[in-house]
């Protein structure tokens, strides 16, 4: 199944490396699209980066989860790959995922990838920014059931998987998240702590899913509080500018 990655944003004119950013969708690993990361990846691109929204395979017929996360990895090391046809730097790959896309980009820290590279060596992304993401798999059953045997969740499990070498976390939580439980988030980001990586978490009352106020309907119908999100778009870009990914933060 040829799969595509899009690229956004152009090598800088005096011949500098560029970071470049991951974007992973969401979807309940079954559904989606690489466009549905389009806005995201053009504003990262507009604030300087190279913005890659990555197509994975969903989980239907045969196929697992378990193939999105290898796909996840594949696309870090094909970023690396072409990081000098792109202008980017390889050692600041930044990945963004969202929802069940938060799940991939969060293995791909902590478990890593088989392919190596990057700053800690795993292959993994440099950088990992979450959205309303799918951490805690030993205790979604959806997950365990999408995997069709073929693997215990903890397997594939970012909380379940942390080594001691994870990236600089930010994660974006809605408090009554009904599909990603805020507990799920809150557990990762202390047990990143607790290995002295840094986790930064961004938790928003009163919302769920993907930060919706229709708190009854949170698989679809999304009614995102537009403030929240506003703010949370700009925690995102402060995280990289603090990390030297990005360096105007009023670009977001």
């Amino acid at each position: 199944q040829p799969l595509q990655l899009h690229v956004f944003g152009a090598a800088a004119q005096d011949g500098a490396a560029k970071p470049a950013i991951l974007l992973l969708h969401g979807g309940g690993w079954r559904y989606g699209s690489a466009s549905w990361m389009f806005d995201s990846a053009r504003r990262f691109a507009d604030a300087g980066m190279v913005a890659i929204s990555v197509e994975y395979r969903l989980a239907r017929d045969e196929l697992t989860p378990i193939e999105a996360y290898l796909d996840t990895c594949e696309a870090l090391h094909w970023t690396r790959q072409q990081a000098d046809k792109f202008g980017i730097d390889a050692d600041r790959i930044a990945a963004y995922g969202v929802s069940a896309g938060g799940h991939l980009a969060a293995l791909a820290a902590t478990r890593g990838c088989e392919q190596g590279g990057g700053q800690l060596g795993n292959g993994g992304p440099d950088l990992l920014m979450l959205w309303s993401p799918a951490v805690d798999m030993e205790n979604d059953g959806w997950f365990q059931k999408l995997l069709q045997g073929r693997a215990e969740a903890a397997e594939y499990s970012p909380l379940s998987q942390l080594d001691g070498s994870t990236p600089p976390v930010l994660i974006v939580q809605g408090e009554q998240d009904t599909l990603t439980p805020a507990r799920g988030a809150k557990a990762y980001c202390e047990a990143v702590r607790a290995q002295d990586a840094r986790c930064e978490m961004h938790l928003y009352p009163g919302v769920g899913h993907l930060l919706t106020r229709n708190l009854e309907q949170q698989e679809r119908d999304f009614d995102p509080d537009p403030e929240m999100v506003r703010e949370a778009r700009g925690h995102l870009m402060e995280f990289l500018r603090k990390h030297g990914y990005v360096q105007d933060s009023e670009k977001s």
